[in-house]
This record gives C-alpha cells, structure tokens and sequence, in this order.
C-alpha cells in the first residue's frame, strides 16, 4: 500500500477524534474527548510543540501520528515523543506502523532532534515488537505521572 503523512489542520480535528477514539477503545483506555478537543487546537496552532500527522494509505486516511517536542540532559538535547500511533485495524499488518515510525525519526533528525520516545501498552506486544525491530529500546524504569490542574 502506498503510504503518505499528511500535516494535520484544524480542519482535521473531526477526523483525528474519530481516530482518538479508536485508539483508546483499542488500548482499553478512557477517552475523554472534551479533553482532547480542547488540548489540540494548541498543538495544531503551535509548531514549537510538535506535529500531528494523518497518515494516508490511497484515499483513505487509515491512521495518525502525534510527535511533541521537549528537551532531555540524559539524552544531550531536544528530544521528541510519539504522543499518540494508531494504525487502522484493516490497515495493520501492512507494514505501515513501520513506515511511520521512519519518517517519525526523518523529521526528528531533520529538527536536530537526539532522541525520540514513546509509551506502549504491556499488553500490545505486536506494537512492542514493531518498535523493537525500529530501533526503540526498553528502559529498566516506570513512567509516572502526575496530573496538574491548570487554571
């Protein structure tokens, strides 16, 4: 299948809900979609807090890619995470997870970005071995999070 990454607007925000929400519903996490529709207007609007890329397989949007930026002492410099991968059901398999994953680090690398992270289900060992076979590595460490109300 032929592959492109279309830069997403604000004009997509519909469709990239619509795949939010079937991402979450695959890991088996809550989606809380007042959030999210209030959160990517300011990554949509701001190109200093990454990208989000609908991925294009035809006519077809059949996944997307969020990448946001940071900065890491441990790993000498700007670094970048894979907010958010999701590859539709019929489309995976095909090796478009792949795909993503490589322009992901063309663009990291285009933006003198060290290093690029991502989280991963336990239980989504066939995301995790795609990961692996791209060069990703486990760290002996748990992520924490703290949520903070703002305002």
């Amino acid at each position: 299948m032929d592959v492109d990454f279309k830069r997403a607007g604000a004009g997509d925000t519909d469709a990239l809900i619509e795949l939010m929400r079937a991402l979450y519903a695959y890991d088996g996490t809550e989606f809380d979609e007042r959030t999210h529709r209030e959160a990517l207007p300011h990554l949509l609007g701001d190109e200093r807090l990454g990208r989000v890329w609908l991925i294009r397989g035809g006519a077809e949007t059949v996944g997307y890619v969020v990448l946001t930026f940071g900065f890491s002492l441990e790993f000498g410099g700007r670094d970048a995470l894979i907010d958010e991968l999701f590859v539709r059901a019929e489309s995976r398999g095909s090796g478009i997870g792949k795909r993503a994953l490589e322009f992901v680090a063309a663009e990291c690398r285009a933006r003198g970005i060290a290093a690029v992270h991502l989280l991963v289900e336990r239980s989504n060992v066939v995301a995790q071995s795609v990961y692996r076979k791209s060069g990703f590595r486990d760290h002996d460490r748990n992520v924490m999070t703290r949520r903070i109300e703002v305002g």
